[in-house]
């Protein structure tokens, strides 16, 4: 009687075999049917304690990322800092001091031309040596340019092969309209990635109970949420509350233009020739 309590306390219990079981059935071992599948292997994982919640989310976020498109995550044509071709070296730095990034891409002279991509290290030689004559074209280099349908999971494999960090996106016309780096790409498997040029700001500001600020690059849908405007944010065509009063206006909006929205006025405060910055929101009630 006593060895057969051994036995059994020496055995572990039959739901822990079928979860053990269950395990090496997993789609690491054998071809799985569905996503569904895999997702189901996973939470089994945490609940044997194979792997922890983090990493369970890093799987599943890997999974999504190969339906997700390089126009999802790109930083768009208006956010870009690129410099052209011709351009003054002068220039050049102090934009590259202003905005602090590692990497620039260099637009040609004919339209939607991308000449190259600028590694700001490439320029310090020259610039230790007090030499600001230097030919731009001389030092840039290949650029690496890919559609908005391009799958992201399949991209971060091109940067891993060709030890590159960013990639300009075009569209089915062959027109710039965004650039997406590495980065960009690891962000949506581990979260926001800041550095030391990143300053987090407010996208809404409240003034008083019937004005506000915004930045004009705040999401749409977290717009209409903020303001609980019965709106379908699917229903607008645009992404960002700038895109937004740009559709409405049909042009480029200049400083003082206003659109409105339910009981929102919204004005621009500011814009530059390419895009629209701050507006503010007045509630009409």
């Amino acid at each position: 009687m006593n060895q057969k309590l051994e036995n059994e306390d020496n055995h572990p219990p039959s739901g822990l075999i079928s979860k053990i079981k269950k395990f090496f059935r997993n789609p690491f071992f054998i071809k799985t049917q569905s996503v569904s599948e895999v997702t189901d292997f996973l939470k089994d994982a945490v609940d044997l304690n194979i792997i922890d919640k983090e990493a369970e989310s890093i799987a599943n976020k890997a999974i999504r990322l190969g339906n997700t498109t390089v126009k999802e995550i790109m930083v768009p044509k208006v956010d870009m800092v690129t410099f052209g071709i011709d351009d003054e070296i002068n220039i050049i730095l102090e934009k590259i001091i202003e905005s602090g990034h590692s990497r620039y891409p260099i637009l040609g002279s004919e339209r939607d031309e991308v000449a190259g991509i600028l590694l700001a290290k490439d320029m310090l030689p020259k610039i230790y040596e007090g030499n600001n004559n230097f030919s731009l074209s001389d030092m840039l280099r290949e650029p690496n340019v890919v559609p908005e349908t391009k799958k992201a999971d399949s991209l971060l494999e091109e940067f891993k092969k060709d030890r590159s960090h960013m990639a300009v996106v075009i569209d089915e016309y062959g027109t710039i309209s965004g650039l997406v780096t590495i980065e960009d790409i690891l962000e949506e498997l581990v979260g926001e990635i800041e550095d030391e040029h990143d300053v987090d700001e407010e996208e809404i500001i409240k003034i008083s109970d019937k004005k506000f600020y915004a930045d004009a690059k705040i999401e749409i849908e977290e717009f209409t949420e903020f303001f609980n405007i019965d709106i379908d944010p699917l229903a607008i065509d645009a992404e960002t509350l700038g895109g937004f009063v740009i559709s409405k206006l049909g042009v480029l909006p200049k400083v003082g233009d206003k659109v409105k929205i339910e009981d929102l006025t919204i004005k621009v405060i500011d814009a530059d020739d390419r895009k629209i910055e701050k507006v503010q929101i007045t509630k009409n009630q």
